[in-house]
């Protein structure tokens, strides 16, 4: 070690790393040949946190399976808890467009835990001994099979963990507005046109019905994602490891996360083909379609308030316009919006990269998980903000809810049954062309008594099937 530096070997030669840092020699080659993207682009918690977790099981396993001495699997754990709990985030400096298989990152975590290993058992960084980054840290994997073991335990941990629980305080959210407000009845609208009476509690209900449909879409793509490629090592043969290393490896990570982690069944697939990821994906991108259905609609509903629609009160978070005084926009639905439309490209980009799989290896693996974990994280913060500052808040406008049902022609549905779709037609195109009301239009030559139409127009009834 010379002043701030000190000299690092692999297997290509010598290279200088910062002193002050725990990663080696391949890690720094890294940082000078993928400089593509920028601190957006670095690895966060999730991904570290992931090969923490990788690295300890696999420490773990080896020691059982007599592969690693009882000294070196202790020191190499406690590195790799230190990585899981994110006291060395710092040591992680690589950016997500870096080779397919993601070597890079799995090196810098050997790294890491290697020399901070080494540290621990009194030895100094860049001593590769007695703690090695391939020999020991690495013992019976390979880069094929750790990242996408980490693909899979970082993508379970953020959708599982963090999205899902927030998606589900948004529904809640929606089913308390939905029961609140069901004897609300208001104008119901297709094509934009208006339409037949719905209530509130119908609308807000069906916005729920949405998110629970996309979780139990997301619930359904989790237990691929349990599965590991975790000992296939280079090509889902299993060279150089130990039979029993991914069961015992799976086990440890179960018990580390909490979550049902197990070798998967085809490792030649696991390797070469990621459609876990392109399904989780899918599914987020599902999640988003449905927001963006309920984000739009409540910015409809909230149009105005004097020359739109204006029939919820949305809250008044920040000023809307820099130049409107008192103008109050849509922010939250907007943001989830755009948050959606961030998926949806995200999606694209997980979607083709899945079809990229050659022979034994997709090589598109950093950025098929970048952008998965973009996705559940937008989603996470956009929903919770959303939750919180939109959806809580939502409050009818029962005077302007009044005044449009009241008008509306479609009412006239409610007398088809008693004189026919031909003099009801002829009822609602009276009203209109004459800007009468439709009672007033009903009460005409099409010979229905006030009596029958204030018996038989009732919205109230007009919410669900007859007899109900």
């Amino acid at each position: 070690m010379s002043g701030e530096w000190r000299s690092e070997r692999d297997s290509m030669g010598t290279v200088d790393v910062p002193a002050e840092h725990y990663w080696g020699a391949q890690t720094q080659r890294a940082l000078e040949h993928f400089p593509a993207g920028g601190e957006r682009f670095r690895w966060g918690r999730p991904v570290i946190r992931a090969c923490g977790i990788l690295k300890l099981a696999a420490a773990r396993a080896n020691e059982e399976l007599g592969r690693l001495p009882h000294g070196s699997a202790e020191v190499i754990a406690c590195a790799a808890r230190e990585v899981m709990d994110g006291a060395l985030d710092a040591e992680f400096p690589l950016l997500v467009f870096q080779t397919g298989s993601g070597t890079q990152t799995n090196m810098n975590a050997n790294e890491v835990i290697a020399n901070r290993a080494n540290e621990l058992a009194g030895a100094t960084r860049g001593a590769n001994a007695p703690i090695h980054p391939n020999d020991s840290v690495n013992l019976g994997q390979s880069s094929n099979d750790t990242f996408p073991a980490v693909m899979h335990i970082a993508a379970v941990e953020q959708i599982e963990g963090a999205l899902v629980p927030a998606v589900v305080a948004l529904r809640d959210t929606l089913l308390v507005k939905a029961h609140d407000n069901q004897d609300i009845v208001m104008l119901g609208r297709t094509h934009l046109q208006d339409a037949t009476p719905v209530t509130l509690g119908q609308v807000i209900g069906g916005w729920a019905a949405q998110l629970d449909q996309a979780l139990g879409n997301i619930e359904g793509t989790l237990p691929p994602l349990y599965e590991l490629a975790l000992g296939g090592t280079a090509v889902g043969t299993g060279l150089n490891t130990h039979e029993g290393f991914a069961a015992a490896a799976a086990r440890h990570i179960e018990e580390l996360t909490g979550k049902p982690f197990r070798p998967a069944p085809d490792f030649f697939a696991a390797l070469s083909a990621h459609d876990a990821i392109v399904n989780a994906s899918a599914a987020l991108r599902t999640l988003s379609g449905a927001l963006m259905k309920i984000a739009n609609d409540v910015r409809w509903y909230a149009s105005g308030p004097r020359g739109g629609i204006g029939e919820l009160l949305i809250p008044a978070n920040e000023p809307g316009s820099s130049i409107m005084p008192g103008k109050v926009n849509p922010t939250q639905a907007e943001a989830l919006t755009q948050v959606a439309v961030q998926v949806f490209g995200n999606d694209a980009s997980v979607a083709f990269a899945g079809t990229q799989g050659n022979f034994q290896l997709n090589v598109y693996k950093p950025v098929m998980l970048h952008n998965l974990l973009e996705s559940a994280a937008l989603l996470t913060d956009a929903v919770a903000s959303f939750d919180r500052f939109c959806a809580s808040g939502l409050e009818p406008n029962l005077p302007v809810i009044r005044e449009h049902l009241e008008a509306s022609l479609m009412l006239v549905t409610a007398l088809t049954p008693h004189i026919g779709y031909e003099r009801a037609a002829r009822i609602a195109q009276r009203a209109h062309r004459e800007s009468v009301s439709l009672r007033e239009a009903a009460l005409g030559p099409e010979g229905v008594t006030a009596a029958q139409f204030d018996a038989w127009v009732r919205p109230e009834d007009m919410t669900h099937p007859a007899g109900k």
